[in-house]
Formats: structure tokens, sequence, C-alpha cells
């Protein structure tokens, strides 16, 4: 209980119960095993009130707002790093295990670098196909991954004009990668080469998001920008410019298989039409 007090001051409520909750989960589970004799969270949880909120209110920004955002971030690398996760709204995780063959763009079919594609972008150009399959620990494409997809169904994402222009110059400066895989996102400062991590987007996201006074620690999900604000925001905004639930859930990877149904049978035609007729723009003022 008094480390529960102790997190207080820099955390928010619903954070301070997500943590109580992880460590209750960890002793109720050693307890289960006879590694420790009883769980001490059992009681400090009936004591607590703070609570994990499901559906927390978060920081309300405009298209203008991440437009000038996006103005801010100049690196080549961290700035394809953010735009792909605003336009397409995909988690962390899932961005650090986009390989090379995950992306189809007509501008480097020529390249021998980037002209191998999955047989899943075959007929779609200028997409990426986001997978299912990643678990943490898993090797896939030669590589252990650190992170999962949590994602219920492999997803093919449009690529537009916009994410297409941050693209190319950062894949024209990409590092040779380190190791076995081919990793799309690369380290370019202290683990040059190396397959970005979760802790390394959230930490390029972080940065220009406190220079942009949008993170303080503390903050929460209701104040700061994070990875996940960008899933957030990209749900919201093409959700309520498309008015079409269905597309928005088959793009996020959350679909059930009548969704799946609709929308991959027709993917060429329904989802790309509609993604770039409502896809807001994030690069126009540069």
């Amino acid at each position: 209980m008094a480390w529960i007090h102790e997190i207080r001051g820099s955390a928010s409520d619903s954070t301070v119960a997500t943590y109580a909750s992880y460590l209750n989960r960890f002793y109720s589970y050693m307890n289960q095993v006879g590694a420790f004799d009883a769980n001490p969270m059992t009681l400090v949880m009936e004591e607590m009130n703070e609570s994990i909120s499901t559906d927390p209110t978060r920081r309300d920004l405009s298209v203008d707002e991440m437009r000038a955002f996006v103005g801010s971030v100049k690196p080549p690398m961290e700035r394809a790093v953010i735009v792909t996760l605003l336009k397409s709204g995909m988690r962390a995780g899932e961005l650090c295990n986009l390989d090379v063959r995950d992306f189809h763009l007509t501008e480097l079919e020529d390249v021998e670098e980037y002209n191998s594609v999955r047989v899943e972008l075959h007929g779609r150009p200028n997409s990426m196909f986001v997978s299912s399959e990643p678990e943490q620990g898993a090797v896939i494409n030669g590589e252990e991954r650190d992170a999962a997809n949590k994602r219920m169904r492999d997803t093919v994402i449009p690529i537009d004009e916009e994410l297409k222009s941050v693209l190319i110059p950062y894949m024209g400066i990409r590092p040779k990668p380190i190791g076995a895989g081919e990793g799309l996102f690369l380290n370019t400062s202290r683990k040059w080469g190396h397959r970005l991590t979760n802790d390394m987007v959230h930490h390029i996201v972080e940065k220009h998001a406190r220079e942009f006074g949008w993170y303080r620690e503390g903050g929460g999900v209701t104040e700061n920008v994070t990875p996940h604000y960008f899933r957030h925001f990209f749900t919201t905004h093409l959700r309520d410019r498309t008015g079409d639930r269905g597309i928005v859930k088959y793009l996020r990877g959350d679909v059930a298989d009548d969704i799946i149904d609709t929308y991959t049978h027709n993917w060429g035609d329904r989802v790309r039409e509609v993604y770039e007729d409502n896809i807001y723009k994030l690069l126009e003022n540069d």
C-alpha cells in the first residue's frame, strides 16, 4: 500500500490501478504455483479507490493541430514513423514488426532492395501489409520479435501520396540492417541499423510531444500524446469522416469474419476508395 501511495503523485488514477492490477496478477500466479505463500495485493486492491478507465477521455486535437505537430518533426526516420502511425492507426509494436516485404510502393519497384513484396500485396500497389502472426519471442522472417501484433486478422492498408512522400525519403537513407531480419524501421542513432523497439517508438513520440507541450510526467492517457493516442486519433477522425465503422474496424485489425469477407474481397475498390477519399491531410502546409 505504501508503494501505491508513492506512485499516486506521478501517475493518473487509471495508471495506478493498472499497475496494481499487474502486480496483483503476478502475486496471484506465484501463489498459485506455490512460489509464494500469499498474495499481499488482495487486501491492497480492496482498499484502493482508483479504478482502470476502460474508455478514458483523451486530449481533443484537431487535424490542423496534428498537421502543425507533424510539420515540427524533421528527422526522416522519426517523421516516417509518426506519419505511418497516424495514417494507419496501427500499434507501436505492429510498426516495429513491419518488414521491407510488407510494403509495395510503385516508385521502388525497380529498386532491388525493396521490390520483393509479400504475395498478399501482389496486385495491390501502394499498400502495406500488417500481419496478425507475430507473437512476442516468435521468429518471423528469420528474426526473433520483441513485440506481438494484437490484431485479429491480417490487414492490407492503403498508402496515400502523403505517407509515400515521407516513406521514400526515409528508405533512401535507411541503414543497412543489423542481424537476420529485414525490418523496415531501423534505428538511426545509438543502435544504428537495429530494428526499432516499442520503447524506441514511444521515446520518439514522447520527445516530440514534450516539445509541443503535449506530454508531461504523470499526465496519463487523458493528457499525454503517445503512439496509442495516434491510434485513437485515426479511429475518431476517420470514423467521423466516413461514417463507416466496418472499414475503420478492418483497418484497425479488430474485425470479425463477416467484415473480413466484405472488405478483403473488394479491397481494391471499396477500402482504398473510402480511405483515400476520407483520410486527413497532414503535410499540406509543409
